[in-house]
């Protein structure tokens, strides 16, 4: 829910400083309405349900995936779309995904966000109403910052969401913050004290291609990207990933995966390779084979790959297809 609203809203009707508090204990265990929450008035709930809104966001719509996944398309009070997504796994894990902006200023071009024209930053209201949509379904436990947008650019914002993220269930130790090479951002999370990991979006070991798919290395060349990172792991001691999203005859080969070896350093790095979600782009995602010759590659080198379940394939579930695709029919 807005907090700002609801805070102005308590103090209007003076009531004691805790009851923010036990607004909040409520939402973060999973209640759905203020009628739940016993120990407050029941004339301060009937205020709350007038005056504020149980969500800063609206559901327009849900996908439900045959492997559990979820997909939920919100719109905010002004009209702009927003995705997040629950994973399930089969050993329990229950983990989100969550936007941080709507559409996306950096138009990486295998990405249905980036087609997106860029509306605007979220609160940390609006990122935590994201997460307290699921969790109101069942306990979630981990976060990863890779919907919508590049949190590095709101970094205030998602910190801020970040901090009560352990409320909910999710632990600093289990929240990630991808980013696709925004320094300043990787620099501003290396200082803070909340142990959130660090996942950086790399796609391409070469500059040039790097700049290719993803013009933000134009900005913000690989080595300079990899030096923020550098720092991040001598401060934290905090391993950081690398997300490799997997592009047919784009960057599969063995040779880029040979470069890639090269690039990191063993003990600092683990990568993730991704199968291609497909979107309406120029890509196809990578065969199975060439992304198992391209793990294989990187594990003789010394430097541990592992290959992202797919999840949510069959109700597009990468990241801005459901707004994208809400877009063109409007």
């Amino acid at each position: 829910m807005d907090l700002d609203l609801l805070a102005r809203t308590l103090a209007d009707e003076r009531q004691p400083p805790f009851r923010a508090r036990q607004v909040w204990e409520w939402t973060a265990r999973g209640a759905s309405s203020y009628d739940e929450m016993t120990n407050l008035p029941a004339a301060l709930r009937a205020t709350l349900t007038e005056r504020v809104p149980f969500s800063s966001l609206t559901l327009q719509h849900e996908a439900h995936a045959s492997d559990g996944t979820v997909k939920a398309l919100f719109s905010t009070h002004d009209g702009r779309a927003v995705e997040a997504v629950l994973m399930r796994y089969q050993d329990g894990r229950r983990s989100l995904c969550l936007s941080s902006q709507s559409g996306c200023p950096l138009t990486c071009t295998f990405c249905a966000t980036g087609t997106m024209k860029f509306g605007r930053n979220l609160t940390a209201s609006e990122i935590l109403d994201q997460a307290l949509h699921f969790r109101r379904i069942e306990e979630v436990d981990h976060c990863v910052f890779m919907g919508m947008g590049e949190p590095m650019m709101n970094l205030d914002h998602v910190l801020a969401a970040c901090e009560r993220l352990p409320s909910i269930g999710i632990t600093h130790r289990r929240t990630a913050i991808s980013t696709v090479g925004w320094i300043p951002g990787i620099e501003r999370l290396t200082e803070q004290e909340m142990p959130i990991r660090l996942a950086l979006s790399l796609h391409s070991p070469d500059d040039a291609l790097r700049s290719q798919i993803m013009p933000v290395n134009d900005r913000y060349r690989l080595a300079d990207v990899l030096r923020a990172c550098r720092d991040f792991y001598e401060r934290k001691r905090r391993m950081v990933f690398i997300e490799y999203v997997m592009l047919a005859g784009v960057n599969d080969g063995y040779a880029q995966a040979l470069q890639l070896a090269r690039l990191l350093e063993p003990w600092m790095y683990k990568v993730n390779l991704i199968p291609y979600n497909p979107t309406d782009s120029i890509y196809d995602g990578s065969s199975r084979e060439a992304i198992e010759t391209f793990r294989a590659v990187l594990e003789q080198h010394g430097i541990s790959a592992t290959v992202r379940l797919t999840r949510g394939r069959d109700i597009d579930a990468a990241c801005g297809q459901l707004a994208v695709r809400a877009l063109k029919a409007a």
